[in-house]
């Protein structure tokens, strides 16, 4: 059964050419360990077969499993953990908004607000928002898991990242230009 299987796989088989009708093109050698090589065109067929009298369920979907997110506050906050990029992200979309409204408002720069009683705000910010991150993601939930198709966790890291160079870029124009961006 195993030569008969070999054979056939030898003289179909894209080094030989007799699959073309070329005929046998080049010797073949007598080694018990000749394995012929595939090309890349070549067709492979795979059947496999239920384990141990298990009945196959045409139709039944694969139940997935998935890792449960480390949830031990020191891997959340690790340097590659869940939460750093994201609860910074999220800091900086709320400041930079923050920070354009009160120049729209009040005519100040970053540095002004800061100054004028911005530093309480920003700790209680930066408090309430850490902590409304990590809730979720230490109990095990993943953002990816609660990730709508409009409302994606790529996107808000996106956006995330945009703020923060936002803000930075936005500090630094109005340090170089000496005043509020927005006058």
């Amino acid at each position: 059964m195993a030569t008969s299987s070999v054979m056939q796989s030898i003289m179909v088989s894209p080094v030989t050419g007799v699959a073309k009708g070329a005929g046998l093109s080049r010797t073949i050698p007598r080694s018990s360990c000749y394995l012929p090589r595939q090309g890349r065109n070549s067709g492979v067929l795979v059947r496999c077969m239920a384990k141990d009298g298990q009945k196959e369920e045409v139709g039944s979907p694969v139940k997935a499993t998935v890792a449960k997110a480390k949830t031990d506050f020191f891997d959340l906050l690790a340097f590659s953990g869940a939460g750093p990029e994201r609860i910074n992200g999220r800091l900086a979309m709320v400041g930079f908004v923050a920070a354009i409204a009160v120049e729209l408002s009040k005519g100040e720069d970053v540095f002004a607000q800061i100054s004028n009683g911005g530093i309480p705000w920003f700790l209680l910010t930066t408090g309430v928002l850490s902590v409304a991150s990590l809730i979720p993601l230490s109990s095990g939930v993943s953002v990816e898991s609660k990730s709508k198709p409009f409302w994606s966790s790529d996107a808000e890291m996106l956006n995330g990242r945009f703020a923060m160079l936002g803000l930075v870029a936005l500090a630094l124009t109005e340090f170089v230009k000496g005043g509020a961006l927005i006058v």
